[in-house]
C-alpha cells in the first residue's frame, strides 16, 4: 500500500469519524472534566493524560514534516510554527498549568481515543505540508486565503489562551468550586476557549489551503461544539443567575 493510498484513506477516515463522532456526543457527555463519571473503565492521573493525548499531534507533525521534501521552504516553515506553537504549549505546558485536585484521574479510553486521533491528524497535516503541498510557495505568502488564514489563526489562538487563562485564575481565586466567569469572550458565550481552538483551526486551514486542514477543523467542532452545549447547559442548571442571553459557542447563534 502506497503513502499516498494511506494518506487518502486516513482523510477519508477523519471525516466519517466526525460524522460519528459529533452524533454521539450530542447524546452522551464525554466522561472528562466536569462531566467525568465512573463506569468508563481505567483512569490515570489528569496531567499525565493530557500529555499522552496531547504529544502525538506535535511528535508526530513534527517527524512527518521532516521527511518532506518542502520542510526547509518558507511557508511550510510558518505553518510548523503555527502548528507547534499551539501543541507544544498544549502538550508540554498546559497540564502542568491547568489546576487539578490532588488524586484527579481520568478516563484512560478518552486518552487512547484522542491520542489516536492527534496522531493521525499529526500525519495528515505534516505529511501534507512538507510533502504534498506544491502550492505552498513564496507566491502564497501574498495570497489573500495564506494572510487572512494566518491573521485568523492569530486571533483564535489569543481568545483561545486569554480564556484558558482566566478560568485558571477564576479557579484560583476559590479553589474547589466553579463559578462563573464574566468578561472578555465569556461576554457572549459560555466557551470562548473552544470557540478560539475552532477559529484557530480554521485559520490554519484556511492557510494552508488543504483537506487535512479542512479534516481538523471538521472534527474539532464535532468534539467541541456538543462539548460546548453540555457544558452551557450545566452552568444553566448549576447557577441560576447564569446570563440569560450568552450562547453555548457562536455568539447570538449557538
Amino acid at each position: 500500500m502506497t503513502e499516498n493510498v494511506v494518506f487518502n484513506a486516513l482523510l477519508i477516515g477523519v471525516f466519517a469519524s466526525a460524522a460519528i463522532t459529533v452524533l454521539l456526543l450530542l447524546f452522551v457527555n464525554a466522561p472528562y472534566g466536569r462531566h467525568q463519571s465512573s463506569g468508563w473503565g481505567p483512569t490515570i492521573p489528569v496531567r499525565l493524560g493530557w500529555v499522552l493525548m496531547e504529544s502525538p499531534a506535535s511528535l508526530v507533525f513534527f517527524y512527518c514534516y521532516f521527511t518532506g521534501a518542502r520542510a526547509f521552504e518558507l511557508v511550510p516553515l510558518i505553518l510548523l510554527l503555527m502548528w507547534q506553537l499551539h501543541y507544544m504549549h498544549r502538550s508540554f505546558l498546559y497540564p502542568f498549568q491547568i489546576k487539578v485536585k490532588p488524586g484527579a484521574r481520568t478516563t484512560l479510553l478518552v486518552i487512547a481515543l484522542g491520542s489516536l486521533y492527534c496522531g493521525i491528524n499529526g500525519y495528515l497535516n505534516g505529511t501534507y505540508i512538507s510533502h504534498y503541498g506544491e502550492h505552498l510557495n513564496r507566491e502564497w505568502l501574498t495570497d489573500p486565503r495564506f494572510i487572512i488564514g494566518v491573521a485568523l489563526f492569530g486571533f483564535g489562538y489569543y481568545l483561545n489562551k486569554k480564556s484558558d487563562r482566566m478560568l485558571r485564575e477564576l479557579r484560583k481565586s476559590n479553589p474547589g468550586e466553579y463559578q462563573i466567569p464574566y468578561g472578555f469572550g465569556f461576554r457572549w458565550v459560555s466557551m470562548p476557549n473552544y470557540l478560539g481552538e475552532i477559529i484557530t483551526w480554521s485559520g490554519f486551514a484556511l492557510a494552508s489551503w488543504s483537506l487535512a486542514g479542512l479534516s481538523f477543523v471538521v472534527f474539532t467542532m464535532a468534539n467541541l461544539v456538543p462539548r460546548a452545549l453540555a457544558n452551557h447547559r450545566w452552568y444553566q442548571e448549576t447557577f441560576s443567575e447564569y446570563p440569560k442571553n450568552r450562547r453555548a459557542v457562536i455568539p447570538y447563534i449557538l
